[in-house]
């Protein structure tokens, strides 16, 4: 781009302007690499490092250092500027009689801007002000920026308070451009290290317990173990339609089947669904399935799972969230469904038919229409009245049977399946089972979700003949969990929204 194009800004067709210049002086304004020896928080961590005097110092360590020019002071023959990397932002001096005339003053002074990249070889002091910095004795380009950064303005008022003008601020283009807000709003990166961090303890957790993380199908034939429309594909080769998954269930219990005692993974699913504050289309949860156990014994082992990536964010089985302080120590208080709903409502819903509930429901001014079922119509008297009274955490137990159509009946209570969900905050963070390996009942209950799906439940699950081949061939007793990583992560980083801890969320076109 050796001409600025008429629909560039301004300062876009200026930085263009200074690329061409940049090539004129035989400077690369993209060379292909640079050695990095230190990280600007190791710097400022390391006092052993900074030598007493800024005049080279002969025995000093040499560093060297490469990031963005976020902020610049020009002081004639020397100026101070700021570097931000990856760990962080550490001043730099500059002087001219150290770099070169032609460097300084052509290069650093004339044709380097906020955002670009520069490489800084040199030794570490401490100002008169007593701030770490680095001496410059060597200044490399390393990448010009052809668009300029938004940069935050701190100005002290009257009353000697900081305002902050033009800070990139607006949520929707923060999320729109993640990249920005990375570089803009350094406290933006903390939320995505914790999350990283959450998922890391997790496989920890389940690694020394001995469960083996496995990969199953994205692309699916059909699409099962929960209640969701679809993202529809077609494979040309095979000329089939295809799902992307909507959950991972059932092929980690056909793994079950095949003899695994423990598995679990990480994944990605898709659901056609709305967009809200809790919902992306496009979300992460880690599914675990465990022979020989149940859903007590998974209740047990969620709240430590938890308490354990809390303690290892935190330091402490307590976060903060909003006003609230949220405490994940074990054990957590574990409540019947129909029990927290008369609580909330008056209404003893056990026993009581669809016709009955439906009833209640517009009693109770909840939005109901004809197609739901019994189990659609608790879920909504639930979700209304129920989880978001729920701030700290809690298991919600013993499901009605017609929510439920991959859960083992209950051993005692009839009507009720053995299944749990953790609340928190006010939402569901985690679905579980005692999984249902009885084939002849798992035929019963897809058929009558079959039977949902043509009165007109586009949520509904279909038959699965696969799976039920599966699990003719025998599945032990079996505990499984669902736990969504997205909205544990807004817990855990303190996120009021669930595009605040995804990288790239799902937006409507510009």
């Amino acid at each position: 781009m050796s001409n600025a194009e008429p629909s560039l800004s301004e300062q876009q067709q200026i930085r263009i302007e200074k690329l061409d210049q940049l090539r004129e002086l035989n400077i690369n304004p993209y060379p292909h690499q640079y050695d990095v020896t230190h990280y600007s928080q190791d710097i400022l961590d390391d006092e052993s490092i900074i030598t007493d005097t800024p005049d080279s110092p002969e025995d000093a360590e040499r560093v060297s250092i490469a990031g963005r020019v976020m902020t610049r002071r020009i002081m004639g023959k020397a100026s101070f500027f700021t570097i931000q990397d990856t760990k962080g932002i550490i001043q730099v001096y500059i002087r001219r009689d150290d770099i070169g005339v032609d460097l300084y003053n052509s290069v650093f002074k004339k044709l380097t801007d906020i955002g670009d990249f520069v490489g800084i070889k040199g030794f570490v002091f401490k100002t008169r002000m007593g701030e770490t910095t680095v001496h410059a004795e060597e200044f490399e380009f390393l990448g010009k920026t052809v668009r300029p950064i938004p940069t935050p303005k701190e100005v002290e008022n009257e009353d000697g308070e900081i305002v902050t003008f033009d800070a990139f601020a607006d949520k929707e283009l923060r999320y729109r451009q993640r990249y920005v807000d990375l570089i803009v709003n350094p406290d933006v990166r903390d939320v995505f290290v914790k999350r990283t961090k959450m998922v890391q303890s997790m496989r920890q957790f389940m690694n020394e317990r001995g469960y083996l993380e496995v990969e199953t199908p994205i692309l699916q034939p059909i699409y099962g173990g929960a209640s969701a429309r679809p993202f529809k594909t077609h494979h040309n080769a095979l000329d089939i339609d295809l799902y992307l998954r909507i959950a991972n269930e059932l092929y980690l219990k056909r793994l079950i089947v095949g003899g695994f005692d423990g598995v679990y993974e990480f994944s990605k699913d898709f659901r056609n669904e709305g967009l809200s504050r809790f919902h992306n289309p496009e979300f992460t949860q880690v599914e675990l399935y465990v022979a020989w156990k149940d859903y007590n014994w998974m209740m047990s082992f969620m709240e430590q799972m938890v308490e354990h990536v809390a303690k290892a964010l935190h330091g402490s089985t307590k976060v903060t969230v909003g006003e609230n302080t949220i405490d994940f120590k074990a054990p957590w208080p574990r409540i019947p469904m129909y029990e927290a709903i008369e609580k909330e409502t008056g209404h003893d819903l056990s026993g009581k038919s669809d016709d009955e509930i439906r009833t209640i429901a517009k009693d109770l001014h909840v939005d109901v229409d004809k197609s739901m079922g019994k189990g659609k119509l608790i879920d909504e008297i639930f979700g209304e009245f129920v989880e978001p009274k729920l701030i700290q955490p809690t298991f919600i137990t013993d499901y009605p049977i017609e929510m439920s159509p991959l859960a083992k009946k209950h051993r005692s209570k009839d009507g009720l399946v053995e299944r749990f969900e953790a609340i928190c905050n006010g939402k569901e963070i985690a679905n579980a089972f005692t999984e249902l390996n009885d084939p002849i009942d798992q035929r019963e209950r897809f058929e009558e979700q079959a039977r949902l799906r043509a009165d007109g439940d586009d949520e509904a699950m279909t038959v699965d003949e696969d799976f039920l081949r599966a699990i003719e061939y025998g599945m032990p007793p079996t505990a499984g969990i669902g736990i969504g990583i997205d909205r544990l992560a807004m817990i855990m980083t303190n996120s009021d929204s669930i595009r605040d801890v995804l990288f790239f969320p799902q937006m409507r076109p510009e």
